[in-house]
């Protein structure tokens, strides 16, 4: 005899109920579970030739800058030139209120003349006293002689000896008179000079063809000596000085070509130099300092102090598989990438080697051209995860 089981109608409602749980809970394991599939973009392993670069912030300044100012306290009488102001070698850009320095020249330039007629009339006494000298000179020998022969006294004799010795007083007297003159003449002329050159520093003057940059005082201020008054650069010794993160600054070196972006000028970039790099870095902000030089001085010169972006570019690297640096990931410990295995995530061990600014990495072991990698992925990648290929991931780079 058969038994029959009878279901009531509330039993099948569990059941139907029980059954849409069941798959609903299917559903959602398999589009957002564990089961789920990733999305993801991917990128092809590609051999080629990957150039590095160098990326460091910088400041204009300029390598040679002159500071002009009096060598005397005195009133600032005039000011020619403004800032922004191009000058040339030798220009006069202002002057201090020499007082009465042109009186005191003149009053020296009348000494200097008294000196020189004094030496003149030095120099005629001189000669006087010389031909006495002459004079009495020849006589005394001519009465020796004379005396010898007996033809006359030795008290003649003795008279012109006397008198050639008094006319050799004179002489040495003359001469001493004359040295005196003539130096009394070279201290006056000295004085002159020396003042004429204090007249001469009191117009203050471009040493270079140049720029003004600064302006530090103003007609009828009294400035002391030594204070600046003008600042001045040369536009052809403007520069770059750049620091580098020490961790990336590998491979820097004299003679690299460099791309310079100024703010000032439309982030248009310009080319570039560098010119030395520092042998000193800056042990705080743990940077390498180097000096970098335009290929062509940009005219307008940008502002000294302006902040600019260079680029250093490195020797190109031999040709080798290179992935988007987004790819590298980290599990276990290990460096590596996730491929793409006919709809699944492989994990593949990697040796990452240089980069550059684009984003682009050498993979020195690891990968073959040809290969996919995730570049991206929705949500953390687990070994053998089912992925699905996108275009893009919201919130991602594109």
């Amino acid at each position: 005899m058969t038994a029959r089981i009878r279901i009531s109608g509330r039993s099948l409602a569990f059941f139907a109920i029980l059954a849409a749980l069941a798959g609903l809970f299917a559903f959602v394991a398999v589009k957002t579970g564990p089961f789920a599939t990733v999305p993801v973009t991917v990128a092809t392993v590609a051999e080629r030739s990957v150039t590095p670069s160098i990326f460091g912030i910088g400041t204009v300044e300029a390598r040679r800058r002159y500071t002009i100012g009096p060598i005397v306290t005195g009133r600032l009488l005039r000011l020619d030139v403004n800032v922004g102001d191009r000058v040339r070698e030798g220009q006069t850009l202002g002057e201090i209120d020499p007082v009465d320095l042109p009186d005191r020249i003149r009053a020296q330039e009348a000494a200097a003349g008294r000196a020189e007629a004094a030496v003149r009339g030095a120099s005629s006494q001189l000669d006087d006293a010389r031909a006495r000298f002459s004079y009495a000179d020849s006589q005394a020998r001519r009465f020796d002689k004379l005396v010898a022969a007996k033809a006359v006294s030795l008290e003649s004799a003795e008279s012109w000896r006397k008198e050639r010795d008094v006319a050799a007083a004179i002489s040495a007297s003359a001469r001493a008179n004359l040295a005196a003159a003539r130096q009394e003449l070279e201290r006056t002329r000295a004085e002159r000079e020396a003042l004429l050159t204090l007249l001469k520093n009191l117009r203050l003057t471009s040493p270079v063809n140049g720029l003004v940059v600064s302006r530090e005082g103003e007609p009828g201020s009294t400035v002391s000596a030594g204070q600046p008054v003008i600042g001045l650069i040369d536009p052809e010794s403007v520069r770059i000085h750049v620091r580098i993160d020490q961790t990336h600054a590998s491979g820097l070196k004299p003679g690299l070509p460099v791309s310079i972006v100024l703010r000032s000028a439309g982030n248009v970039s310009l080319p570039g130099r560098v010119f030395r790099v520092e042998p000193l870095a800056d042990e705080v902000t743990e940077e390498m300092l180097a000096k970098v030089t335009f290929d062509r001085i940009p005219d307008p010169l940008p502002p000294i102090g302006e902040l600019v972006e260079v680029t250093i570019a490195l020797p190109a690297l031999p040709p080798s598989p290179v992935v988007p640096s987004a790819s590298l990931a980290s599990v276990g410990g290990r460096t590596g990438v996730w491929k793409n295995d006919d709809g699944k995530a492989r994990f593949a061990p990697v040796t990452p080697g240089e980069g550059d600014l684009d984003g682009n990495l050498r993979i020195l072991a690891g990968l073959r051209p040809g290969e996919r990698v995730v570049v991206y992925s929705a949500r953390p990648l687990d070994e053998g995860r089912r992925i699905s290929v996108v275009e893009r991931i919201p919130g991602t780079a594109p």
